[in-house]
């Protein structure tokens, strides 16, 4: 079958053939680490992100694929988490951008905002490295612009890109000599790969039948026994909706945010974060009275969406923010574990999004923790290299306050980072210098067992023995994470440092935490120990030397 147009109907419906295909590969994709640690993920955000901008469009009947296009990518590039997930929002988003104005679409249109496609997504990016999920997309783009033309079917251009983004998958290793040595390919790319395979499928008729997004959540049941008939409310509700603003009721182009900021703020909601987007607001809200404020806010347009869930039977939300006052600079935290998660809040930080390896933030996340700071200046510490993008991408769509993103790039920098950060000192720019620079100069090391033999930068790594991983680099194996701990110590400079901090993890018993400590402090007696009880998971110990 030869198609020469495609609607808004069924762009979606490859969209959704792309995230089918996506989901059987997830597990697949998160083994594809270069270092043989159980900690992939990519697989699980760029799937995740995909999830969110398709639950928009889910079940809609647009015709228009400029109409489905905007509304997806959109929400797309909220939903988007991890660097795989980021750049992959911001392909849709360039793509989107020339699609907008169109009802239906042919070769050559599909191939200017293919192209746009790589442009968008190579800017996102600092320092764009080739061999990685960009490429993939771009070299398959490239292939099909060049091998199709005004005469070519929709069917011929979705083929060509779905082949060529196999041939460059199998590339990667040629131009990231990590994926060479480690024998794996890039795991972005393989993703997209996978979204370009379904997508195609879905066009040309392999994959039959009716496509429906998994919205199923892995969340416990609710305990409804926790509210009986003799409680009394405590929390009140935890409201969210997406408003559609309808020109019968406001003028959806200069509707003023600040509108529905101060309603909710009068009727007593608290945890308030609202944003606009076109002509949709997304309210997340805390209230006594949800009806109240579904009845103010219908005053300026209709509901999407609407969740409304009672506090008390411990939701998703069961830890309720504490309400900031007005101030100069809040601090935003991502941490993991609940001896972390304590710590960092204890030393200062306003807010923690709970997150790390193998549970990245979304975008829409750190931009509700900008709006419940209330603050002129926020520092963000990602904590976490495949946090960072999303990160600095939340801080260009956030215009509330200054929003100030630490190149922190594991716990033990945004630790010694947040450990300098001063809340007396009125200069921000010097409260970010001295925590950048403390980050740089912390030895950081991670402790975790090997899932697969591998060798790296001539290190040999057996399965199941513990890597001392630092700097980015495998330091040292051993068969336990306490001589880990210790061989990555020795390789250290320890002669020009004082301080040694350990983070010990959630599968660590006391016993084997008592005998590290003692045979540091038996080997270094020179150093100060401070030992805290991390309860993060994979890493048997982190470390920071200072």
């Amino acid at each position: 079958m030869n198609t020469y147009k495609i609607d808004g109907q069924c762009f979606a419906r490859m969209l959704l053939g792309g995230a089918a295909m996506l989901s059987n590969h997830i597990k697949e994709l998160n083994s594809l680490n270069v270092f043989p640690v159980a900690d992939g993920d990519t697989g699980t955000n760029m799937y995740s992100t995909l999830e969110g901008g398709l639950a928009s469009i889910n079940g809609d009947s647009i015709e228009s694929v400029g109409q489905m296009y905007r509304k997806f990518a959109r929400a797309v590039l909220l939903s988007a988490r991890g660097n795989s997930g980021v750049i992959l929002s911001q392909i849709f988003a360039g793509i989107g951008e020339c699609l907008a104005s169109y009802d239906s679409v042919g070769v050559m249109e599909l191939g200017e905002a293919y192209k746009n496609g790589i442009k968008t997504s190579y800017a996102s990016v600092q320092n764009p490295t080739e061999g990685t999920i960009l490429t993939v997309f771009r070299e398959s783009t490239e292939y099909a612009v060049n091998n199709t033309d005004e005469n070519s079917s929709v069917e011929d251009f979705f083929k060509l890109h779905a082949e060529e983004a196999h041939r460059s998958l199998e590339r990667t290793p040629d131009l990231l000599p990590a994926l060479a040595e480690a024998e794996v390919v890039d795991s972005g790319g393989a993703g997209y790969f996978y979204i370009a395979e379904g997508m195609y499928g879905v066009l040309s008729g392999k994959v039959e039948g009716e496509i429906k997004l998994n919205t199923e959540k892995s969340s416990a049941v609710l305990d409804i026994d926790r509210f009986t008939r003799d409680s009394v409310l405590e929390f009140g509700y935890c409201t969210e909706f997406l408003l559609r603003l309808t020109t019968a009721k406001v003028d959806p182009d200069t509707f003023d945010i600040n509108i529905i900021l101060d309603g909710l703020k009068k009727l007593g909601g608290e945890s308030v974060v609202a944003y606009k987007q076109d002509d949709i607001i997304k309210v997340h809200v805390h209230s006594f009275t949800p009806g109240l404020i579904l009845s103010e806010m219908q005053k300026y347009g209709e509901f999407l969406t609407l969740k409304i869930e009672n506090m008390s039977l411990g939701h998703s939300e069961s830890v309720k923010p504490k309400k900031k006052a007005k101030k100069k600079y809040s601090v935003v935290s991502v941490a993991c574990g609940e001896g972390l998660s304590a710590l960092f809040s204890d030393m200062g930080a306003d807010y923690i999004i709970r997150g790390g390896q193998t549970a990245n933030p979304s975008i829409e996340e750190f931009i509700r923790a900008f709006e419940l700071c209330e603050a002129e200046n926020i520092i963000v510490l990602p904590n976490n290299k495949n946090i960072l993008l999303a990160a600095e991408q939340a801080a260009k769509i956030y215009e509330g306050a200054n929003i100030h993103v630490l190149p922190t790039k594991n716990f033990m920098q945004g630790y010694s980072a947040l450990s300098v950060i001063n809340p007396g000192e009125k200069d921000i720019n010097s409260n970010i210098s001295n925590a950048i620079a403390a980050a740089e100069a912390v030895i950081d090391g991670e402790i975790t067992r090997a899932v697969r033999d591998v060798t790296i930068d001539g290190i040999e790594v057996l399965e199941g023995d513990f890597m001392a991983l630092g700097g980015g680099k495998i330091l040292s194996t051993a068969k336990t994470a306490e001589d880990a701990v210790m061989d990555m110590i020795e390789k250290s400079d320890v002669d020009l440092c004082e301080i040694i901090t350990l983070f010990v993890g959630k599968d660590v018993d006391i016993d084997r935490r008592v005998e590290l400590t003692g045979r540091i402090e038996e080997e270094y007696p020179d150093l100060e120990l401070t030992v805290y009880e991390g309860g993060q998971e994979v890493y048997d110990y982190l470390l920071a030397v200072e």
